[in-house]
């Protein structure tokens, strides 16, 4: 656990992170994406950090990459790049950068380093985990084959890196079910998250078999709700992630992974959305359109907003903390998180 005395003492003998209305001003440029939701007296308590944090990394040659369920100051103000878990996986694979800095949670850390065993790979609160990854292990995995004999195992990139190793393939939001219909077998084994099989089974020809597993954040939305809000205001237009329930999923106008959401958004530019999903995404797009409305049944992943630019400065300042993965697990991993790279670019994903 970081000690959070120890950190702001030893980080304010080395920058001046006053609050500052100048600092803020200088750098409106970055202000500006995000003006729409975060104030300007929370921007010159921001501004320190992010102008300390975007000079830090250079001197440490480190990039950033952050989940779009990040908060505005990090996802704008000090992300190199952004987007959802295969977006970052992927960008995890290209960058030239000798430390990966990840703001995310720990099994996108582990996914970074598993695919970069060569570049240091830092995680800025190590807490920072994820109801879905800690719902499933290696066991877990080897018990479902048990059950289903042949079938391959298809995991969700929010696992471990051990549950990771004991796959055939990984998949993401994004690809879940191109991944599903890619697979030879007529039954498909998808772990942990049960709703995201579920949504992915009504809509493939494949039998999906899938371990009990949920998120936090998307399992408390319900399709009451949504229908009472629609009632309520039938022009609004609701976008749902697919580890939400089936029946919210029903209710829902698009559903898609948060790269997904984004870009339907942007597409579509309805007068009033509603992103049933994490707090940050429609923050994070809110000034990009400013001529969508967002309504925000807000439910915050604690887990995300472990991260903060407190946080990341003291990750770069004081290099930690540093991801490492088992080799012999990290291989095996790698090999089912590169097949489904290998597999979505072939997919066209």
């Amino acid at each position: 656990m970081l000690d959070i005395a120890n950190l702001r003492s030893t980080l304010s003998e080395h920058y001046d992170l006053a609050p500052s209305p100048e600092l803020a001003a200088e750098m409106s440029a970055i202000y500006e994406t995000m003006n729409r939701v975060v104030s300007p007296a929370d921007w010159a308590i921001y501004a320190p950090y992010v102008a300390a944090i975007n000079k830090l990394k250079k001197e440490r040659n480190a990039v950033i990459l952050a989940h779009n369920y990040m908060t505005p100051e990090i996802y704008h103000g000090v992300a190199d790049f952004v987007g959802d878990s295969l977006q970052l996986a992927i960008k995890a694979t290209e960058v030239e950068e000798a430390v990966i800095v990840q703001c995310g949670v720990h099994f996108m850390a582990e996914t970074s380093k598993i695919l970069n065993p060569a570049k240091t790979v830092l995680i800025p609160d190590t807490e920072a985990g994820c109801s879905l990854a800690e719902s499933i292990t290696a066991e877990g995995v080897e018990e479902m084959r048990a059950k289903y004999p042949g079938a391959p195992v298809v995991s969700y990139v929010n696992t471990t890196a051990e549950v990771k190793a004991a796959s055939d393939i990984c998949c993401t939001s994004a690809n879940a079910l191109q991944i599903v219909n890619a697979m030879e077998s007529d039954t498909v084994i998808m772990t942990p998250d049960q709703y995201l099989a579920q949504n992915v089974a009504n809509e493939s020809h494949k039998k999906v078999v899938f371990w009990e597993g949920s998120c936090i954040v998307h399992e408390l939305y319900t399709a009451e709700d949504l229908r009472a809000y629609r009632e309520h205001n039938p022009e609004v237009k609701i976008i749902a992630h697919p580890e939400c329930t089936p029946d919210v999923v029903a209710e829902a106008d698009y559903t898609g992974s948060t790269s997904g959401i984004v870009d339907w958004v942007h597409q579509h530019k309805p007068k009033e959305a509603m992103l049933v999903t994490e707090c940050s995404m429609a923050s994070n797009i809110a000034d990009e359109l400013p001529d969508v409305e967002f309504s925000k049944p807000c439910n915050m992943c604690p887990y995300m907003k472990k991260i903060s630019l407190e946080k990341i400065l003291w990750s770069l300042h004081n290099m930690s903390d540093e991801v490492v993965v088992d080799t012999a697990v990290a291989e095996k991993a790698r090999n089912a998180v590169e097949e489904m790279i290998r597999l979505s670019r072939k997919l066209g994903l």
